[in-house]
């Protein structure tokens, strides 16, 4: 009876898809009837009038072009009331009547912030992270808004890239997993529900890999490595149903992205079958003029023959495309397919039934920054942190004796909530003070000192306060606010330095050449260092840094990154043990700058270096090893786990067998805790070189001291295949090592044999 049933119900569900899409056809097809060329154009302009600005354009005369029909969509603004009054202009002053959309980059949360999407992908759940879109997508919703830029889903291989913070790291399987949570979690199944956006996913394509890590600089890069290792997220999200695309600024082939017609037409809609539409970056169509494209009615016409259908801030469509399509340099499909899509989103959204779905007053006091959310951010956020060091187990910490919590990091709320935090509140958001009080009782005694400035270089603190003041220079000299740090440390039992970057110092147009901690910080920790005492190092951070002196001397280091609005309770949790540390980095930790791209899916040479020896004339370096201070996935725990041996159901395979590979994991300490199993397969001989290892798969298990059990991962051809080059995605018969262990480079090992 069950077997009968399903082909039934999804024979409807097709049949009930298929009356909604004629449905909505009918309607834009209707309404595009009675626009004129100057209306079909105006739903193509993107504006702002200010709010989340990220360049030097702001748009002017918003009103007068929405009563005209001259704007598609809005962003900048928040709150039911604002986005009502907009909305009102449009519905009600419009010759047409045809509603805006209203986006904002809700990044990491929307007013309840979660750690910064680097640190969110340290958690390696994609369950958690779902939940972290969607709570975004209530309060958004609840706000008044209906579009999220996000997610953001760079690869990204060179830690000086200051957008490295709003990414996932390094690896395509892990991205691609995320991408695809984090469009179910704004979307939802679909847009019925005035509690999900529809998501927006960027920045396509190719951004994260920005030459010497400088944001909007050029991409250079072959189609075979694009296709293995930087466009998956992006595909994953597009076969997760993403509702909307957003160029990127760089240029691919010499084309910049905006106005790449291979790119958004030959790959995304006809490749992956996009229905979507795709909208520039803030004001990228007018900076192609500075790319050598052409002057301004030159490039919104190239931007628009390639597939570009909303153009973000630089108005080029509404100014160049009437005058072009006269020249014959657009045509009217063009300027027609791009006005559906952007309709066709506006209709699926279910504003032509009710404009104001999004816009309810009553929302923001029940929906935003409640309790619950807040409770959500906490949780999420302390299984975001990463335990990179934890010598002689001095963590997690006794809720005893004196605590001497020391640096400019320490008592900073502004600085909890990271980049890209628009819609934040800072004032609410938990410093790490706070956190330790309410955490550690009444029995532990708190000894605060500032110890430093966050940095001391004019030149810096100037760049990194241009959004507002996240570095404050004390007025103490150096040497004095240092002294008072060894102070209180001299009363203490054991040191907590809370170290790092200020929250813009990674993020848009936030690349920095040197990524160690500041100068002004590395003198306070040395100093500390020196006491004697054990120092327990929080870290703070929107990229890997380079942290080889503090790897060498300070016993423990626990990489908080940005955990946002519940940063300080989070931390707290996790530095006396309410919750086991179980993150893992997404993004290898270079020794240093020199160092830079490095990763773990890289390849072999004609003279590989194996082993920590020098060999001359071998590819390494004459001073420092070849490999990452941290590796991809690495991660420690209070408690520690071991692995046994990798066992195969089969060491020889055919064609569509299914390998089985299982592995027993056993909690050895003496704390339950969470451990992510990693697999990676190698293929050591193919057609093309391939890298040493690829992730292919990953589990969480939670183990209780003494605990055992059996981690289980089925392996088809799917997880052998790459791009060869003729950029076909298929496997090749050969020899495969399956490999599974704790991190990218602590694994077991097993071989077998996979024939055609």
């Amino acid at each position: 009876m069950k077997k009968r049933l399903l082909p039934a119900i999804l024979l409807m569900a097709c049949l009930y898809g298929h009356a909604q899409d004629a449905k909505m056809n009918a309607f834009v097809a209707n309404l595009m009837a009675k626009m004129t060329l100057d209306e079909k154009i105006g739903q193509l302009n993107l504006v702002t009038p200010g709010g989340a600005v990220t360049g030097s354009v702001v748009s002017q005369g918003v009103d007068e072009n929405i009563r005209k029909g001259a704007v598609g969509g809005l962003f900048g603004i928040t709150g039911p009331e604002k986005v009502r009054k907009a909305q009102e202009i449009a519905v009600n002053n419009s010759r047409l009547h045809i509603p805006l959309i209203f986006g904002l980059d809700v990044i990491h949360g929307h007013r309840t912030i979660f750690p910064i999407p680097l640190g969110l992908s340290c958690s390696w759940d994609t369950a958690l992270i779902r939940k972290s879109a969607s709570i975004a997508a209530t309060e958004a919703t609840a706000d008044g808004l209906n579009w999220a830029f996000s997610p953001m889903v760079d690869i990204a291989r060179d830690a000086r890239w200051g957008r490295i913070s709003e990414g996932s790291g390094e690896d395509p399987f892990l991205g691609a997993q995320i991408a695809k949570a984090m469009v179910q979690g704004y979307q939802g199944k679909d847009y019925s529900s005035a509690h999900n956006v529809m998501a927006c996913v960027k920045h396509f394509a190719l951004y994260g890999a920005a030459e010497a890590g400088r944001d909007y600089n050029t991409v250079d890069m072959g189609r075979v490595k694009m296709y293995e290792y930087y466009l998956p997220p992006y595909k994953a999200a597009v076969d997760a149903g993403v509702g909307s695309v957003m160029s990127s600024f760089n240029e691919i082939d010499g084309v910049p992205a905006t106005g790449n017609k291979w790119l958004l037409t030959d790959l995304l809609r006809k490749q992956w079958g996009f229905k979507g539409f795709v909208v520039s970056d803030y004001t990228s169509i007018s900076e192609m003029i500075n790319h050598g494209i052409g002057d301004l009615q030159t490039v919104s016409a190239r931007a628009l023959s390639a597939g570009l259908d909303m153009d973000m801030v630089a108005e080029g469509f509404l100014s160049t495309t009437k005058k072009s399509l006269a020249e014959g340099k657009v045509t009217q499909k063009q300027i027609d397919d791009a006005c559906r899509r952007i309709l066709e989103a506006k209709y699926a959204l279910g504003l032509f039934t009710d404009p104001y779905r999004y816009m309810d007053d009553t929302r923001p006091a029940k929906e935003i920054l409640t309790a619950d959310t807040r409770a959500a951010a906490r949780g999420i956020a302390a299984h975001s942190l990463v335990l990179l060091k934890n010598d002689q187990q001095t963590l997690p910490l006794q809720k005893t004796g004196t605590i001497a919590l020391v640096g400019p990091l320490a008592d900073s709320r502004r600085n909890m909530l990271g980049t890209w935090s628009v819609s934040g509140d800072y004032t609410k958001s938990v410093s790490l003070l706070e956190g330790i009080k309410n955490v550690a009782g009444s029995n532990v005694n708190i000894v605060y000192a500032k110890g430093a400035n966050i940095a001391d270089d004019s030149m810096l603190v100037k760049r990194a306060n241009a959004l507002g003041v996240e570095i404050e220079t004390d007025a103490k000299s150096p040497a004095e606010l240092i002294n008072e740090a060894v102070a209180a440390a001299a009363k203490a039992d054991v040191i907590v330095a809370a170290l790092g970057e200020a929250a813009d110092m990674t993020g848009e147009a936030s690349s920095r050449s040197d990524i160690n901690i500041p100068e002004s910080q590395e003198n306070l920790l040395k100093a500390l260092v020196q006491t004697g005492k054990p120092v327990v190092l929080v870290l703070f951070n929107g990229r890997p840094l380079t942290l080889t002196w503090e790897d060498k001397h300070v016993p423990a280091i626990l990489d908080a990154w940005f955990a946002g609005t519940e940063a300080g309770n989070a931390i707290a949790d996790v530095l006396f043990g309410s919750y086991n540390p179980s993150g893992k980095i997404t993004a290898s930790f270079p020794r240093n700058v020199g160092q830079i791209p490095v990763y773990y899916n890289h390849k072999n040479t004609g003279r590989p270096f194996h082993g920590e020896d020098f060999a001359k004339f071998k590819s390494d370096y004459l001073d420092v090893p070849n490999e990452p201070l941290y590796p991809f996935g690495y991660g420690l725990s209070y408690t520690s786990f071991s692995y046994g041996e990798v066992k195969l159901n089969k060491t020889a395979l055919k064609g569509n067998e299914t390998l089985t590979a299982t592995i027993i994991v056993t909690n050895t300490g003496k704390y339950a805790g969470e451990e992510t199993v990693q697999l990676y397969i190698s293929d050591p001989v193919a057609s093309l070189t391939r890298a040493v290892e690829d992730l292919k798969g990953f589990k969480k298990v939670y183990l209780q001291p003494g605990e055992s059990k059996e981690v289980v991962f089925t392996i088809t051809t799917n997880e052998l295949k790459f791009y060869n080059s003729n950029l076909q995605y298929d496997w090749e018969a050969g020899q495969f090592f399956v490999r599974i262990g704790s991190n990218s480079r602590d694994v077991k090992s097993a071989e077998v044999l996979w024939s055609k």
